[in-house]
């Protein structure tokens, strides 16, 4: 202690009467020019003061040292006293997580003496020597042991902050860490309770509550209603669950957020309950329902219902979407959608577009990316719809590929076409203003479209499509028109004509790319083919669509054909029953290759869904099919695509063919222990 000396502020207080001793040497000085009398006494009283400042100075700093030493010391044990009764847990871990000193509150908690050197590990697996803080920055972990949640921070000390330890760990050398719990057990449990106990809300539809009706007697439709309002009311009641009738076939559901999640984790068994009800009817019932939740506010859970409930409509029925504001979620959804019998809502439809396309002074018409037949075939149906109008029309399309030129070489450089009937994104931009009017066809995805841009440069945008409903989506559409039963673009293009005008005429070169869009959809009317399907094609065919001329303007050449037989021929059987292959890109459209390939292994026997992958233009193109067993349209979903139950797709940037491949077979594994496929 001998050794220890007095410094900082308390040292230089203590120099204070000798510094203030020099200042008194200029008055002396002065004194003296004046009197030699009062000099000689002001120099006497300046020794005098000088030697007891001194004396003071050099002869006390023994006694101010041994008084200090006392107060610090009793400050220690103070300090120290409260430190181990500290009711915050507290700790001190050497570098490799070893105990080095604990608090009582501590001890408690782990049931050891508070000087046990163990590593923290064995007591909290979380608390490992590599999560340790390596910097001055708090590190916050939270740990659960003996049924209690804590909140753990982790400080690193510096050795100079730790000199009260040396009288307990003189062995210890290095770098401290601090180690604090806070128990948290309580705060957790009502954060849990009160998100369990929060309100959900939904909407349930019946999707084909008319047609189903119409296949049963007329003496068993009343019981019928009746089975399938018992089977929601049991299945809701058991979950604790408000459920009101709106309409006959709608239903309003509130809940708790503690019987919400029983029932997502039985994926809601409801969808494949309701199908049971059967007495005699030939169609089963299928529901949608559309949940909002976590907004903070029951108003807005009930909006997001709704927008849900239009989200699962629009993707064909027979499924629940939960809707919350970072998220959107999807059960369900394995079976096909009913066609809708009725025109009614194409013609209503068909109406607001014409008074669209008048009020406006120039139409142009998108569609997506790597144009295909369909989407070309639609545009064209709209040109013509707004050249009935006396409307100008114009078609966007950046790349001509191989499926699209014959039929395209059929409007360029005709006389009955304008020159700039085909535009490009750079020169649809220049046209492009708040008299216009853009209508995409064949996507919902605003980046799938050919020119982005364009939807940001018009109040009035038109959205015609055949593909289930994402949660990416063209949101701002003045008109919406999607139906996802459609078998492709072309053919609701097609009864869009028929109510478009009266006695509208359709050239022959315009029917042959409407019919070719609906052949390709359907893979030769073999896919996803309705009544009304087979109408719309009737109705083309009266206006001239030439099925011979379309089928030799599909004709392949030989190393389309080749490609395409490669793809065939390397095809891995996943699982015994997913077709997953690589198609050549040595072709010029090796993407519509590849969507004909998958076709194709679909004719192979025990394949459920084909996977083809393409790398084109700096991207994995992804063409998926099924027939009938496995959804692939929520499967392309997981990789960022879409498209039909049947039919879809997606598009994986800066991902290689071997990446892609096991990406797919990750999804497929995560979704069928999911249960999901």
């Amino acid at each position: 202690m001998k050794n220890k000396k007095i410094k900082g502020t308390l040292r230089r207080y203590g120099e204070w009467p000798l510094i203030l001793t020099l200042l008194l040497f200029i008055p002396t000085a002065m004194l003296w020019t004046v009197s030699i009398k009062a000099g000689a006494i002001m120099s006497a009283f300046l020794l005098l003061y000088l030697i007891a400042a001194a004396l003071i100075y050099f002869y006390s700093r023994r006694g101010i040292r041994r008084d200090l030493v006392s107060f610090a010391t009793n400050y220690g044990q103070v300090q120290k006293g409260l430190l181990k009764g500290l009711a915050i847990p507290y700790a001190l871990l050497d570098e490799n997580g070893r105990f080095i000193w604990s608090n009582a509150g501590f001890a408690a908690i782990i049931h050891k003496d508070r000087f046990y050197s163990k590593s923290i590990t064995a007591f909290f697996p979380e608390i490992t020597k590599e999560r340790l803080p390596r910097d001055s920055k708090t590190l916050t972990l939270d740990v659960s042991y003996e049924n209690r949640d804590y909140r753990v921070d982790l400080r690193r000390i510096d050795s100079d902050d730790y000199d009260s330890m040396e009288g307990e760990r003189e062995d210890f050398k290095g770098t401290l860490i601090a180690v604090f719990f806070f128990d948290e057990t309580d705060v957790r449990m009502y954060i849990r309770l009160n998100r369990e106990q929060s309100l959900v809300s939904g909407l349930i539809y019946l999707d084909n509550y008319d047609e189903a009706l119409e296949s049963v007697e007329d003496v068993r439709r009343s019981m019928l209603t009746a089975l399938i309002d018992r089977k929601i009311n049991k299945y809701f009641h058991a979950q604790d669950a408000v459920v009101k009738n709106l309409e006959k076939d709608k239903y309003f559901v509130a809940m708790k957020r503690l019987s919400f999640e029983k029932m997502r984790e039985s994926r809601f068994d409801i969808l494949e309950e309701v199908k049971t009800v059967n007495i005699g009817n030939q169609m089963a019932v299928t529901l949608s329902i559309g949940f909002g939740m976590e907004t903070g506010s029951f108003l807005q859970d009930s909006e997001y219902a709704r927008n849900a409930i239009d989200l699962a409509l629009g993707r064909g029925g027979d499924q629940v979407v939960v809707k919350s504001p970072d998220k959107t979620s999807y059960y369900g959804g394995k079976s096909q959608q009913v066609e809708k019998n009725t025109r009614v809502k194409a013609r209503v439809k068909a109406h607001a577009l014409k008074e669209i396309i008048e009020s406006r002074d120039l139409v142009l018409v998108m569609g997506h990316k790597v144009t295909d037949i369909d989407s070309f075939g639609a545009a064209i149906g709209i040109y013509r719809a707004t050249d009935s109008l006396h409307k100008k029309c114009r078609i966007v399309i950046n790349d001509v590929t191989a499926s699209i030129r014959p039929f395209m070489e059929s409007f360029v450089n005709n006389d009955e076409y304008p020159e700039d009937m085909f535009l490009s994104s750079s020169e649809a931009v220049q046209l492009c203003d708040d008299s216009t009017a853009v209508v995409v066809v064949d996507t919902n995805k605003p980046k799938m479209t050919e020119c982005p841009e364009l939807l940001n440069m018009t109040r009035t945008i038109v959205v015609l499509d055949h593909h289930r409903l994402s949660t990416e989506r063209i949101a701002n559409a003045t008109l919406s028109y999607t139906e996802s039963f459609a078998s492709s673009a072309c053919e609701m293009v097609s009864e869009i004509l028929q109510y478009i005008s009266d006695g509208i005429t359709i050239r022959s070169v315009e029917a042959d790319s409407l019919y070719a869009g609906i052949m390709i959809d359907t893979n030769n009317f073999m896919t996803k083919t309705g009544v009304r399907t087979f109408e719309a094609a009737a109705f083309l065919r009266r206006n001239g669509a030439d099925v011979t001329k379309v089928r030799k303007l599909f004709r392949n050449d030989i190393q389309d054909y080749k490609a395409r037989a490669e793809a065939v021929r390397n095809a891995e059987l996943y699982k015994g029953k997913y077709a997953i292959s690589e198609c050549p890109n040595n072709v010029e459209s090796p993407t519509v290759t590849g969507a004909q390939a998958a076709n194709e292994l679909l004719d192979i026997n025990l394949v459920k869904a084909s996977f083809i992958m393409t790398d084109f233009q700096g991207k994995i193109y992804i063409s998926a099919r099924s027939i009938d067993e496995v959804n692939v349209q929520i499967i392309m979903e997981r990789l960022g695509g879409g498209g039909h139950m049947n039919i879809a797709g997606a598009q994986l940037q800066g991902e290689s063919l071997e990446g892609a491949r096991a990406l797919i077979k990750k999804t497929l594994d995560e979704m069928e222990e999911e249960g999901a496929i």
